[in-house]
This record gives structure tokens, sequence and C-alpha cells, in this order.
């Protein structure tokens, strides 16, 4: 088989891509080496900044999304029992985001590829990626015993930190930077309504919680625990009663509880591979770089590698211009290192770090508050703080 566009994993980046050059008449394949379900059971991120909303729509698929996800002009930081509310469309002239899960998002890409009849490969094994420093870029995969081939100018690899994709990279050619956190978050998803309209991020002596929303009867809530924190060892009840303490009193009293229906522990790491292309693979998403979920930028800057990377491959097929794709990598790498230092700095802020970290201990947590107090007595840093929670302007 021989198409122009070979694309590794079919996570919303990929599924995104994908459908961003059918629209534009290029011919692609999606390789997925899990089945439809796994990709669709796993609970991931669920805000959207404008960005994100817009390619959506340039795609035809914002019908759904308007009208089931929650417009949020505002979130809500919990600080010593007392919940603020930062007023992102009025700080940023407008602006708000939108909460709609990376699994409705990644359901709607999906119909929409399987409706429009392109092409798609789930539970592909030992997929390769071949001579993509080359003329004649390849990738190979078994599926249900057959060896099959893919010919095509470029591959996009779309597959995740643990994908192919980076893994096929020589070693010498790729940077990679990572900071692993001391700490993970403990999450619970429940068919609850949520605690409150908007996310509240609280800042507690006890560690760092979270109240989030998938819907208006679906909650997700996290807690922070340390890394060596098992799922085992929390009952529901102990999940609720432990959140309760880290809120302010009337989130704490107006909850309602639930059984959970999913819960885990995930680890909060910050991680980018630097450059994004290689001869003529670009890697995108979680392939490139992880960030910690507190400022809710993965699938955003997933969403913001393709479309730049977009940008550059249609600009290849209908100008015969190169310029995109050769500005690709240090387009998106500009933009992530922006959301890499928010989500570092806003996960700094609002946890608790064990005393040996560097520049804790008693006059970092010091240094913490004052730093609270500063963002919440000040327009400007209210305004720096929102400006980058709603996505910072992706070029065209």
């Amino acid at each position: 088989m021989r198409v122009q566009v070979a694309i590794i994993g079919a996570g919303p980046s990929g599924l995104l891509l994908g459908a961003l050059l059918h629209q534009s008449g290029i011919d692609t394949i999606v390789i997925e080496q899990r089945s439809p379900d796994y990709v669709l059971s796993r609970i991931r991120a669920g805000v959207l900044e404008q960005g994100t909303v817009n390619l959506m729509d340039r795609i035809g698929l914002g019908k759904r999304m308007h009208a089931e996800g929650l417009v949020h002009g505002g979130f809500n930081l919990g600080y010593r029992n007392t919940r603020h509310r930062i007023d992102i469309n009025k700080l940023t002239g407008g602006k708000n985001v939108m909460v709609y899960g990376q699994t409705e998002v990644t359901h709607d890409l999906m119909d929409a590829r399987a409706a429009a009849g392109a092409k798609t490969v789930y539970e592909a094994e030992n997929v390769q990626l071949h001579d993509f420093d080359g003329a004649s870029p390849r990738v190979t995969y078994t599926k249900d015993g057959v060896q099959h081939e893919v010919q095509c100018d470029f591959i996009a690899g779309c597959d995740g930190y643990h994908g192919a994709s980076r893994a096929a990279v020589p070693a010498g050619s790729i940077r990679q930077h990572e900071r692993v956190y001391p700490f993970g978050w403990l999450g619970v998803l429940s068919d609850t309504p949520p605690v409150a309209h908007e996310l509240i991020y609280s800042n507690h002596e006890r560690g760092f919680a979270l109240c989030s929303m998938r819907s208006k009867t679906r909650s997700r809530y996290y807690i922070q625990c340390s890394l060596d924190d098992k799922v085992e060892r929390w009952s529901d009840q102990a999940f609720w009663d432990e959140l309760r303490l880290r809120l302010d009193p009337e989130a704490a009293e107006s909850m309602v509880t639930g059984p959970s229906i999913e819960k885990s522990i995930a680890p909060l790491r910050s991680f980018v591979a630097e450059p994004m292309r290689f001869g003529k693979l670009f890697l995108a998403g979680d392939a490139a770089h992880i960030v910690p979920p507190t400022g809710a930028k993965g699938l955003n800057l997933a969403a913001s590698d393709v479309h730049y990377l977009s940008h550059g491959l249609i600009e290849y097929y209908q100008d015969k211009s190169p310029a995109g794709i050769n500005a690709y990598s240090d387009r998106s790498l500009r933009r992530v290192w922006k959301a890499v230092r928010f989500s570092w700095w806003f996960t700094s802020l609002m946890h608790r770090f064990p005393p040996h970290e560097h520049d804790r201990g008693e006059i970092g947590q010091k240094i913490q508050e004052a730093e609270i107090d500063y963002l919440l007595g000040s327009t400007a840093a209210s305004t720096a703080l929102a400006e980058n929670y709603v996505g910072l302007p992706l070029e065209v």
C-alpha cells in the first residue's frame, strides 16, 4: 500500500491530524496498536483551550461538543479554606475554555474517520518505522498474522510516550529533558454531579486537590498522594473523606459522593524530546512531550502540534513549499516549552513538596504562600495565569 502520510497512533492527535489532512485531500492511513475499545477506555483530559475547540469546528466536528460541552469563563483557587475565583473571561478579553472529555473528542474523531471511509488499522502488531531519514520512508506491521508494508512520503508519530515512533529515532539524534515530580495524583471518576460549576484547584496543608468534571452528571476528582501509594489502600469512603478535608467548607459540605467507576494513581512528570522532526518523521503529542495535568495542557499541546504539522503538510502538497514542514519543530517547541513552564509553575504553586526537595522545606513553603498571596491580590499576576490557562495563541 502507498499513501502520502502514514500516521502512527489513533489517539486524538493522530485522528485530528488525519481529519485535517483528509479535509484537504491528502491520502493518509492511521495505524494503531490497540483496539478501538481500548483507545476509548483511556480516562484522560477534559479541558479544551479555544484553539483546540476551533480545530474541531474547522473539521466540522463541533456540533456535539458545543451541545454537551461546558463553557467555563473561570476557575477557582482554594487557599486557606477559602475559594478565590479567577475570571479568565474578563482577564483575557472574552476567552473561555470548554470542558469536554478527551474520550468524547476521540469518539467524535473516530466516528468521523469511519464515516469518511478513511484507512485505519487497529490492533496492528510489531509496528516498525523504516528509512524515514531517506527518500522512501515506510511502515511495517503485522495484522492477523499477516505482514503489511505501507510506503509513504512522510510519517507522523502520534503514538504516545511508549510508542514506536520516538523509539525509532537514533539515540544520538534526540535530546530528552525530564523532571519527575515527587508525588502522584489519586483520581476517582464518579457518576455524581460536580461539587461546583467550575474547577477547583486547592492548595492545602494536607496536599493538593482538584475538583473537575466531565459533564453535569459525571465528576473527576484528584488528591495528591505519595509515589509509593497504592489504589488498594483507598476505599471510596476514605477518598471522599480525604478530599473533603482539602476543600473549603462550602465545597466539602455540598459534595455529593457515590461509588467510583474508575480509580487510579498517576505519576507526574515534565518531559520534552527535541527536535520533533527527523528527516521525514514528525513527532506530535505525547510522543514528543508530557506535562503534569495541573494546567490541562497535554491534549491541547497535542492539538497545537497537529495545527502546525497539518499546515506544513498541506502547504507542501498544495503549494509545493517545504517551508511549513521545515519550521514545524521550532514552531511547536516554542509553544511546548511555554506550556511546560506554565505547567511546572502551576504544579509547584499548588502542591506540597517533601522537605528534602530543593528550595523547599520551611523557606520554600513560605515562598509558595507568598506567591499565592501575591497572585490573588495582583491583577497583573492573575492575568498572566489566565492567559496561560486559556491557551497561548496558535500562530498561522
